[in-house]
C-alpha cells in the first residue's frame, strides 16, 4: 500500500521508518546504555520505583498582578490539589527594577506578580508552609536578591533554613540565547550564580539553587536536539565554575536541577528526556568521578509546549496539553506545568489552569502509566531514537568545545 507521504520526519527532520525491529538495536548494549531505573547510566529514570513510589510534583506556573492576586491564585490551585508551587515574575522584577521606576511603565504585573520589596514577598506567601511545599522561582539577573528575599521571610517565621526547598532558576546563559533578560555581561552573571550556588550547597541543602534551562531555547525556534545540547553544556559551563571555586561536585550536583520543553513530537520528546540523562550521567563521571550516584542524576521539570498553543480553537489546546504531558511522565519528569489552554491570549482563568492541572491529575490516577516504570522502555523505535538523538547532541558539543566553551560561542552568536 502507499503510504501517505515520501518521507516522515520528526521535528528535528530525523528521517522515521516505518518499522523497527531487533536489527535497528543491535548495537545496545543493555546495561551499558540501558540498564535498570536508579542505576547508571539512569536512561529508564534516576528512582528505582520511580511513580510508583512518588508521583511527580504537580507545578503550575502562576503570577500576575499583586502578591495579594497571585497569593490568592497559589492557594484556589493547592485547594485543587497541585503539590508544588512556581512563580512567575513580572519584566520589571525580572530585569531589576522597582514597579515605579520610569521604565516599569505598562509592564507592573503584566505577565508575573510585582516584587519590589521584603513585605510584598510576605504577602505573595502569606499563609502557605514554606517548609512544607516546596517553591519554583522562575527569576534569572536578580536571583541572589529575590532568593534573599524569601530566605528573610522565612527566617520571619522561624523557618530554619535546612527545612526550604525549591528552586530558583538562575540560568543566566540561556538568557544570552534565547530569553534575553540580562542585566550583565556572561562573565559577571557566571560569577554571581556560582556565588549562589556555594552559598546554597553550604547553608539550603534542601534547595536547587539553578534550573538549568532548556524549555526558552526551544521556545525560541530551536530543535529538540539543539535544546538538549544547548541546555546541558550550559549544565556543565555551571558546574565547571562551581569546581573552579573549590567545591568538590558532590558537594553541589545532587542539587542541580533542569527544566525542558515537551513539544508536539510523542516519541521525540520522550528520547530527548531518556538521552538527557544518560549523557548528564556519562559525562559527569567521565569528568569528575563523584563518589555520590545523585551526582550524576539529571532530575528535571517539565512545561508543555507553549508555543504550539493557538489563540483560535482554544479548546483544541487541551489535547496537545494532554498529549505533550504524557510524553513528560512517560521520559520521567520530576515536575510539571500543564499549560492553560487560554495562556495563547490572557492570564489563565481559573476554570482554565483548573483543567490543566486536571490534565495532570487524570493522567496520573485514572491511565494506569504510572503503574510499572519505564513503560516505554525496550521499544525498538524509542530505544533507536534516544542513540540517535545522544549521538546528534554530542555532535553540537563537541562543536561548542571546539568553539571554545558556550561563553565564547554566544559571544561569537552561534546559539543565539
Amino acid at each position: 500500500m502507499k503510504e501517505r507521504k515520501g518521507k516522515f520526519t520528526n521535528l528535528s527532520s530525523m528521517e522515521i521508518k516505518s518499522v523497527y525491529t531487533p536489527e535497528d538495536v543491535a548495537d545496545i548494549d543493555y546495561s551499558k546504555d540501558i540498564g535498570l531505573p536508579g542505576e547508571f547510566p539512569f536512561t529508564r529514570g534516576i528512582h528505582p520505583t520511580m511513580y510508583r513510589g512518588r508521583l511527580w510534583t504537580m507545578r503550575q506556573f502562576s503570577g500576575f498582578g499583586t502578591a495579594e492576586d497571585t497569593n490568592k491564585r497559589f492557594k484556589y490551585l493547592l485547594r485543587h490539589g497541585e503539590t508544588g508551587l512556581s512563580t512567575a515574575f513580572d519584566m520589571p522584577t525580572l530585569m531589576g527594577y522597582d514597579s515605579d521606576n520610569n521604565r516599569a511603565a505598562g509592564e507592573v504585573g503584566v505577565c508575573g506578580v510585582a516584587i519590589d520589596t521584603i513585605a510584598d514577598m510576605e504577602i505573595l506567601f502569606d499563609g502557605i508552609p514554606l517548609d512544607e511545599v516546596t517553591v519554583s522561582m522562575t527569576i534569572n539577573a536578580p536571583a541572589a536578591i529575590l532568593l534573599s528575599m524569601y530566605i528573610a521571610v522565612a527566617d520571619k517565621r522561624g523557618i530554619p533554613l535546612n527545612k526550604l526547598g525549591g528552586t530558583t532558576q538562575n540560568d543566566m546563559l540561556k538568557e544570552y540565547i534565547a530569553q534575553k533578560e540580562w542585566i550583565f555581561p556572561p562573565e559577571p552573571h557566571l560569577r554571581l550564580i556560582t556565588d549562589t550556588i556555594i552559598y546554597c550547597a553550604r547553608n539550603l541543602p534542601k534547595w536547587h539553587p539553578v534550573s538549568i534551562s532548556g524549555y526558552h531555547i526551544r521556545e525560541a525556534g530551536s530543535t529538540a536536539i539543539q535544546e538538549l545540547a544547548f541546555t546541558l553544556y550550559d549544565g556543565l559551563t555551571y558546574v565547571e565554575e562551581a569546581i573552579k571555586r573549590g567545591l568538590s561536585i558532590d558537594e553541589f550536583a545532587p542539587r542541580l536541577s533542569f527544566f525542558f520543553n515537551s513539544h508536539n513530537d510523542f516519541f521525540e520528546e520522550i528520547a530527548k528526556f531518556r538521552a538527557a540523562r544518560r549523557i548528564w550521567a556519562r559525562e559527569i563521571k567521565k569528568r569528575y568521578n563523584p563518589k555520590d550516584e545523585r551526582s550524576m542524576s539529571l532530575r528535571f521539570h517539565t512545561q508543555t509546549a507553549g508555543c504550539s498553543l493557538t489563540a483560535q480553537q482554544p479548546y483544541n489546546n487541551i489535547v496537545r496539553v494532554t498529549l505533550q504531558a504524557l510524553a513528560a511522565i512517560l521520559g520521567g519528569t520530576q515536575s510539571l506545568h500543564t499549560d492553560s489552554m487560554d495562556e495563547t491570549y490572557a492570564i489563565p482563568t481559573e476554570d482554565a489552569v483548573r483543567i490543566a492541572l486536571r490534565t495532570q491529575q487524570i493522567i496520573a490516577h485514572e491511565s494506569g502509566v504510572t503503574n510499572t516504570v519505564d513503560p516505554l522502555g525496550g521499544s525498538y523505535y524509542l530505544e533507536n531514537l534516544t542513540n540517535k538523538m545522544e549521538e546528534a547532541v554530542y555532535e553540537y558539543l563537541k562543536k561548542l568545545d571546539d568553539m571554545g566553551g558556550m561563553v565564547s560561542a554566544i559571544e561569537k552568536g552561534f546559539p543565539q
